[in-house]
């Protein structure tokens, strides 16, 4: 596993960290990873990729080794795809390919909707555009996001050793404990009696509001690059078929495949993600 240079990025409000792979005079691409992820859920997909582009892994706000909001603030999509625009002002990316896991792919295809003229082309791994709205829970959402507490929530759990946080995380995710380290170790910060997360508390917040599912694939309809859509067969029980269809109808230019395996298939199985981001190149 090739180890990547730590790049940081300042933007007016808030650095961001990211891991960069290949060289600078490579085609630059731009990974988001998931929800509670960081940019260590690239570590073996990116160096797969090195030959072919630039490789820059952004710790989305509030994740890994970037900054958190400011007190009062939450986190939103729309915020999200902010602060990939500002990072890509920072980094002088003026046209640049996206890849994006979960969370990130949803992020990924909203700034391929809002900047349609710099994306070169869309990689995008179990999601497409942001969780939609049919109306049954918002209103119990927007109160439960809105409740009064603390601004940081309740204290975060301490891990006695890295282990027992890897082992929380495997619980949790379905990954092998060898998968999860690769994100866990980047996730932790040293505290009193052992390890706690660095993540914001305020990520796992509900949004007080979602957008409905016509915005959602109006949206879509904005993306004008060459885009790929991977997800995991079976499929992921939030992520179902159907609807993941009809957004994909959305997008004019986009190929949709599958690949046995879990929600992180760019972990799981590196080389086969590889393989199709590779002839994604020429549809």
């Amino acid at each position: 596993m090739t180890t990547p240079a730590e790049r940081r990025i300042a933007l007016p409000h808030l650095s961001l960290a990211a891991q960069v792979w290949g060289d600078d005079t490579r085609p630059p691409l731009l990974a988001l990873h998931g929800w509670l992820d960081n940019a260590g859920s690239f570590a073996h997909l990116a160096p797969r990729l090195a030959a072919r582009w630039r490789v820059i892994a952004l710790d989305l706000p509030g994740h890994g080794h970037s900054g958190h909001l400011a007190t009062g603030a939450s986190y939103h999509y729309v915020d999200h795809v902010q602060a990939v625009l500002a990072a890509a002002d920072a980094l002088r990316l003026d046209r640049y390919a996206l890849l994006g896991h979960s969370l990130g792919a949803g992020i990924a295809a909203l700034v391929a909707a809002a900047r349609p003229e710099r994306i070169e082309r869309l990689l995008l791994i179990e999601g497409l555009g942001p969780l939609g709205d049919d109306g049954s829970h918002t209103l119990q959402r927007f109160r439960d996001a809105l409740a009064p507490r603390g601004d940081n929530g309740k204290p975060l759990r301490v891990f006695r050793d890295v282990d027992l946080a890897i082992s929380a995380r495997s619980l949790a995710s379905g990954l092998s404990a060898a998968l999860a380290r690769l994100i866990v170790e980047r996730g932790l910060v040293a505290t009193d009696g052992g390890w706690r997360w660095r993540s914001d508390p305020r990520l796992t917040r509900p949004s007080a509001a979602r957008l409905a599912e016509t915005q959602v694939r109006a949206l879509l309809r904005g993306i004008a690059a060459p885009t790929a859509l991977l997800l995991a067969r079976p499929a992921t029980s939030y992520l179902p078929s159907a609807p993941m269809q009809a957004r994909a109808e959305c997008v004019a230019n986009i190929t949709v495949s599958h690949l046995d395996g879990g929600h992180h298939l760019h972990l799981e199985h590196p080389q086969a993600v590889a393989d199709w981001i590779g002839r994604s190149r020429n549809p």
